[in-house]
């Protein structure tokens, strides 16, 4: 079972005045849930399980779009770092997929795959699929199915986050950064509508911002 590090249901977080927080976004979020600069150091240490566990492979690192673009690349530096600084390394190319299953804060049952059409190139190859945040599990099912249908020869999931909730399906990743409540977080590329990926912490969005950005 993949380690994780665990933000309770009861974590009060941290007062948004003790961190750099965009002023447009100042009111409308409750808090910062996970710190910047705690998301980094847990980064580089999946970043170090990877490496153990997938070293000697050749490596398809597949971002999943929107949300895991930030994940995707800090986690891909610290995988680089590791190549040049140990005496494991992995080669690595990469490619990218944009799932979409989300309107306004509600996840709904139609998950969009954009780009499948072309992952036929992973054939026979040993894939990392790298996602932002695991709430339901159907987005990735449906994503895992989809790439089964091209024979890779291995298909590893690492997600940042995963959400505890009763509509879970079940589905746990190879690799977790965090497991966190049941509440919409942004920031970190997370984002509400689009808004809030520009925001470098992982925060909790109060109700007032889902009414001012809803569509």
């Amino acid at each position: 079972m993949a380690s994780y590090l665990q933000i309770a249901d009861d974590e009060k977080g941290h007062e948004l005045d003790l961190f750099c927080v965009p002023r447009h976004y100042e009111n409308d979020l409750d808090k910062v849930i996970i710190p910047h600069g705690l998301i980094m150091d847990r980064t580089e240490r999946l970043a170090r399980d990877i490496i153990r566990d997938m070293g000697g492979h050749h490596i398809v690192a597949l971002c999943v779009l929107k949300g895991g673009y930030k994940f995707f690349a800090d986690l891909l530096d610290y995988i680089k770092a590791l190549n040049q600084n140990s005496d494991k390394s992995v080669p690595l190319t990469v490619d990218f997929i944009r799932v979409k299953s989300y309107c306004n804060d509600k996840s709904t049952n139609n998950v969009k795959v954009i780009g499948g059409d072309e992952l036929s190139s992973l054939s026979g190859k040993v894939s990392l699929v790298t996602h932002d945040i695991v709430e339901t599990g159907r987005t990735m099912q449906t994503l895992l199915s989809l790439l089964s249908e091209c024979n890779p020869k291995m298909v590893k999931v690492v997600s940042l986050l995963v959400k505890r909730t009763p509509r879970s399906s079940g589905y746990r990743p190879d690799y977790i950064g965090f497991e966190v409540p049941d509440a919409f977080l942004v920031g970190y590329a997370l984002d509400y509508n689009e808004y809030f990926r520009d925001l470098s912490h992982i925060c909790i969005l109060n109700d007032q911002a889902k009414e001012k950005y809803k569509v």
